[in-house]
């Protein structure tokens, strides 16, 4: 007998994903698709980093490295946050991940109880629900729009509590999909109430760095009790190494530690040793944002010369979330229609707001500036064939 797949599993697909097959499928049958569906950076890892790792290599043997990461790494992670924000961390609450997919898991597993109700942001990033449900957590929705900037407030998070008791908090900034940040003065508010109410609060930084106007700021400048997310896949255009880190609590860092012996027994090696030259990348970095910045200025130029003329502020990271009720109620079937027709691919709403997602579309602008301006062209010229309603 063929077994069951587990209710735990029954969980939604990740629409980004969806749309990254079906426009491979069209590519292998010889279209050109311009891909505006994924937060994936166009540019490589740093040279230094692909030196190291190929130093790495040439040494011989990439064993095994101790649960917590290299101490090496922890170190230059555990410094960074001191010349960047001027927050002091010890390498001791430093835990270096598979990804911040794998510091997810483990900040959930390690802080939270099942049945345990974690705040999240509709819309939001979609594997955190997904996430949440597979481990029997509860993910319970805050709306935000255009009234608070698309960005959690502390006062929102303290009606919810009001509403039914909370255990966690879980947020992003910059965010994905909406590239909104929460300001300084607002993160200090949410982690002061977060230590009020005994709420544990997990702030997703994993695209600082890539902000604009202003800078992030890290939830540690405000409380040592927030579980910090990080990551070299975005800023350091490191994705497909696997490799993040988590900022711990030192109470919790001991059963991070066993977690993590047992979960993942630790992170990639290779991906450490070269990770370490990221850090020394600035130039190389800064010219990958000075080019998504340019992306930027030329998607708020077209978008509202084409009648998309309302998206959430993208303050950060490389998204416009941008509403399109002018032409259609349906996200899916209008990004299905984008990809066949267009030969664009970009991400329905619905994928981050199950509610409110039917009339938004995630366009990134995380490619090549010339594969971006292609498919601003294109949907240019295909959003004037279409009807407005």
């Amino acid at each position: 007998m063929s077994p069951r797949p587990s209710r735990r599993s029954a969980v939604a697909p990740f629409m980004a994903m969806d749309a990254l097959r079906d426009a491979r499928a069209l590519e292998r049958a010889g279209r050109h698709i311009v891909h505006m569906e994924l937060g994936e950076p166009g540019a490589p890892a740093p040279l230094r980093v692909r030196e190291a790792a190929a130093a790495a290599l040439r040494d011989g043997r990439i064993g095994y490295g101790e649960a917590l990461g290299d101490r090496a790494l922890r170190e230059r992670i555990a410094a960074h946050y001191g010349a960047r924000y001027g927050a002091c961390v010890s390498p001791d609450r430093v835990i270096v991940t598979t990804g911040a997919s794998g510091g997810f898991m483990l900040a959930l597993v390690g802080a939270f109880d099942a049945g345990a109700r974690i705040a999240v942001t509709a819309p939001g990033y979609p594997a955190y629900a997904n996430i949440l449900a597979s481990l029997g957590l509860e993910a319970v929705p805050l709306e935000v729009g255009p009234e608070t900037r698309f960005a959690p407030t502390a006062a929102m998070l303290a009606a919810a509590h009001r509403e039914k008791k909370l255990d966690g908090a879980l947020f992003m900034s910059p965010a994905n999909p909406t590239g909104s940040m929460i300001d300084a003065d607002e993160l200090s508010k949410i982690c002061a109430f977060c230590d009020e109410a005994g709420i544990v609060f997990v702030s997703d930084e994993i695209y600082h760095g890539l902000e604009y106007d202003a800078p992030a700021e890290t939830a540690l400048r405000f409380t040592p009790n927030a579980i910090v997310v990080n990551s070299f896949s975005k800023y350091y255009a490191m994705t497909g190494w696997r490799l993040g880190w988590l900022i711990a609590p030192e109470g919790l860092m001991r059963p991070l530690e066993r977690l993590q012996q047992s979960l993942a027994i630790c992170a990639p090696t290779i991906s450490q040793r070269a990770a370490l030259a990221a850090f020394d990348a600035t130039q190389e970095l800064e010219e990958n944002r000075a080019a998504y910045a340019r992306n930027r200025a030329l998607l708020r130029e077209r978008l509202p010369a084409m009648g998309l003329t309302r998206f959430a502020p993208p303050d950060g990271a490389f998204y416009f979330y941008v509403d399109v009720s002018d032409f259609t109620a349906d996200s899916m079937d209008f990004c299905k229609r984008l990809l066949v027709e267009a030969g664009v691919a970009a991400t329905p709403g619905l994928d981050f707001d199950r509610r409110r997602g039917r009339t938004m579309i995630r366009f990134s602008y995380a490619g090549a500036e010339a594969e971006v301006a292609e498919g601003a062209a294109r949907l240019a010229a295909w959003l004037s064939t279409q009807p407005r309603g």
